[in-house]
């Protein structure tokens, strides 16, 4: 077997621009690629966390994203999610490119939520707030201001060095406008004023618990929470979601993993039945709502992998 064509962080990065990868997220649900049809990701507890498997196919290519969630990690200076990313030729399976799958993760998930993002959040976006300060978070306000023109963005972490130094990034993201942005601690009381104002709201936490209040998010906001795969952990409570539009990347995914949603329909605060896709929101057969929140809840799927890793893998 020859061997395998290596793609390094940068070189994922210089590929492909965020943008670019939100369009290329959004085309392949347009064209009619059935997000159903992903194999499951296979999940396996470990000592120290969790090891993730994530296959897919389509007519052009095969891949795998093998994936390690070490909670302990950020303590040791290390990312909590590492990954791998396997690219094979669809007819014979055979591997033909390994790409950094950290970057590719952060790189393609900000680009599904920002395909959310522009269907669900007002035209107008003049400030977001952002819970977390790790990795997601910034790719994610660097997608938001891909499609908006936001001018204020409010960071929010568990610790006030970590979420100022994360804003301070994000300041420099901004290159045709001027851009205000500041980092607050989850128990500072301008937090829920923050909330209360954004047009965007962004959960990329760790969290199991919710981390705002339900009645904070006004009516019209978007919020797109990314920060768990776990049945039994959220971060947006079930009276957001019972007062909201929501919409997750595929209802059989989301009845797995999107525990944010699982919780509110346990408790009664949300039918299933009123849950919409992605792909929905592509088509047009959803509109975002202006009368209430707007909620996006992903979970992260192995086709969105691929469609980015075969971009990047080009030479």
């Amino acid at each position: 077997m020859q061997q395998p064509r290596w793609v390094d962080a940068a070189t994922v990065r210089r590929n492909l621009s965020p943008d670019r990868a939100r369009r290329l997220i959004r085309r392949q649900l347009a064209d009619g690629f059935d997000p159903a049809s992903d194999p499951a990701r296979l999940s396996a507890p470990v000592s120290n966390g969790q090891l993730l498997i994530m296959p897919a196919t389509t007519g052009r290519s095969a891949g795998v994203k093998v994936v390690s969630v070490a909670p302990g990690n950020p303590a040791r200076g290390l990312d909590r999610i590492q990954a791998v990313y396997v690219l094979m030729d669809a007819d014979t399976l055979t591997p033909s490119v390994l790409i950094d799958g950290t970057a590719l993760t952060s790189l393609r998930t900000p680009a599904v939520s920002a395909v959310a993002m522009d269907a669900l959040a007002p035209a107008e976006v003049g400030s977001a707030v952002v819970f977390g300060s790790g990795p997601q978070a910034l790719g994610h306000a660097e997608a938001l201001l891909a499609i908006r023109h936001t001018s204020s963005v409010t960071v929010v972490g568990r610790r006030g060095e970590a979420a100022r130094a994360t804003a301070q990034r994000i300041s420099g993201l901004a290159t045709s406008h001027r851009l205000t942005t500041r980092g607050l601690t989850v128990d500072d009381p301008q937090v829920e004023s923050a909330v209360r104002e954004a047009q965007v709201v962004v959960t990329a936490t760790s969290a199991a618990t919710p981390v705002l209040d339900d009645d904070w998010v006004a009516d019209g906001a978007c919020v797109v929470a990314i920060g768990s795969h776990e049945p039994h952990r959220r971060e947006v409570g079930s009276g957001l979601l019972g007062r909201s539009l929501v919409v997750v990347e595929d209802i059989g995914t989301a009845h797995r993993e999107a525990g944010d949603v699982i919780l509110a329909a346990e408790d009664g605060a949300l039918d299933w039945a009123d849950v919409h896709t992605l792909q929905d929101l592509v088509l047009g057969r959803v509109q975002r709502a202006t009368d209430r929140p707007n909620v996006f809840k992903s979970v992260g799927m192995a086709w969105q992998d691929l469609v980015v890793a075969e971009q990047v893998a080009r030479p």
